[in-house]
């Protein structure tokens, strides 16, 4: 068996991170072979990140990468439970070393990318090893890519948020600056579609259902006309005495403005109206201003959730589409693939409370 010296104990610990007391453990266990001292503490590490896996890890970064071509960019989500440990250079370090390493990726497979070969091991197993240095549960969550004949990155509140843009055109300087510009559009409007062409007819009927429903649920925002109606109806035996007097006193007083007309009812007397307009449901939908109020409304909607029809956020006439935008640099450039990472989104974070934790320690 070979002598487990001080200087082989400091190198193990260099490598792995662990323990000085570990470290030494685990050359003695491996007979002084150093790689055989490392699988052992993975080994042992594996055990310990156990304990923290169930714990929620919803902090962390984003980090992208972009291929020396300049062709192709990678982005990857690595989860940690506090933003401390996010501000980590070690973790930063691991965080976009995998960045690079997801530009080799053939899939955005996560098991797939956690067998990849990373710093003389797995990507699995580094992280393995990482979580019992670090004393925190991490994940990594996922990665994608885009490839274009130009595009642009960035990253928005120190790693909070990713973005890559990719586009076909011309390589060339104002080309990367307008996809930067729409890159930092996507990291702060958060558009879900980048073109109407991408919606389906399915999710396009839900945007238009859902338009609709909520309309007749809120009636004081219905044409006038279709309130009048309703309003007319609820004051003939739907309405209490006193919400019906508001309204006739209101009505009576030229000087008031029927916009806030709510401000003084009761919520019953909403509630019964609202009910009134869902149950003409009928009758209302088929009325040709109400379609005009539905269209209008869901059309407001897309220019919100697609980003080619969202509003250019530097444009200077505050009017000018993103589309209109990047047309006025290059009518040739044309977008490919836009991805877009924000730390933690979709998962349910924690929520703690100080004063219960306190006393269960004390307990």
């Amino acid at each position: 068996m070979a002598e487990v010296t001080a200087k082989m104990v400091k190198e193990l610990r260099e490598i792995t991170g662990s323990g000085m007391m570990d470290c030494k453990k685990a050359l003695v266990e491996a007979e002084g072979d150093m790689d055989q001292a490392v699988q052992i503490l993975r080994e042992k590490g594996l055990s310990k990140a156990a304990k923290k896996a169930g714990r929620i890890a919803a902090m962390g970064l984003v980090k992208t990468a972009v291929s020396e071509d300049g062709k192709t960019a990678a982005i990857v989500e690595v989860n940690s439970e506090t933003d401390f440990v996010a501000k980590n250079d070690e973790f930063i370090g691991f965080v976009e070393g995998l960045a690079k390493l997801a530009l080799d990726a053939e899939s955005d497979d996560m098991d797939a990318f956690k067998a990849m070969a990373f710093e003389g091991a797995t990507v699995g197993e580094v992280l393995t090893a990482l979580i019992a240095k670090i004393g925190e549960n991490m994940s990594v969550r996922r990665i994608d890519k885009a490839s274009g004949e130009v595009l642009a990155t960035y990253i928005h509140g120190g790693g909070n948020i990713g973005v890559i843009v990719a586009a076909n055109g011309a390589d060339n300087d104002d080309n990367k600056a307008a996809l930067k510009n729409v890159a930092m559009q996507v990291a702060a409007m958060n558009p879900q579609f980048v073109s109407r062409d991408e919606i389906s007819e399915d999710e396009l009927a839900n945007i238009r259902k859902i338009t609709l429903e909520s309309a007749l649920n809120d009636p004081f925002t219905l044409p006038k006309p279709i309130l009048n109606g309703l309003i007319d109806k609820a004051a003939a035996g739907v309405w209490g005495e006193e919400d019906t007097s508001i309204l006739a006193e209101k009505r009576a007083d030229k000087s008031f403005n029927f916009n806030y007309l709510p401000n003084f009812l009761s919520e019953e007397a909403k509630a019964k109206l609202a009910g009134l307009a869902v149950a003409a449901k009928e009758e209302i939908v088929g009325n040709k201003i109400f379609k005009g109020l539905v269209d209008g409304r869901v059309s407001k909607q897309l220019k919100e959730i697609c980003l080619m029809d969202q509003t250019y956020v530097r444009a200077e006439d505050g009017k000018q589409t993103v589309a209109q935008y990047l047309g006025s640099v290059d009518k040739g450039l044309a977008l490919t693939k836009v991805v877009r990472f924000e730390v933690g989104e979709g998962i349910e974070k924690k929520k703690e409370n100080f004063a219960e934790e306190v006393a269960a320690q004390l307990k």
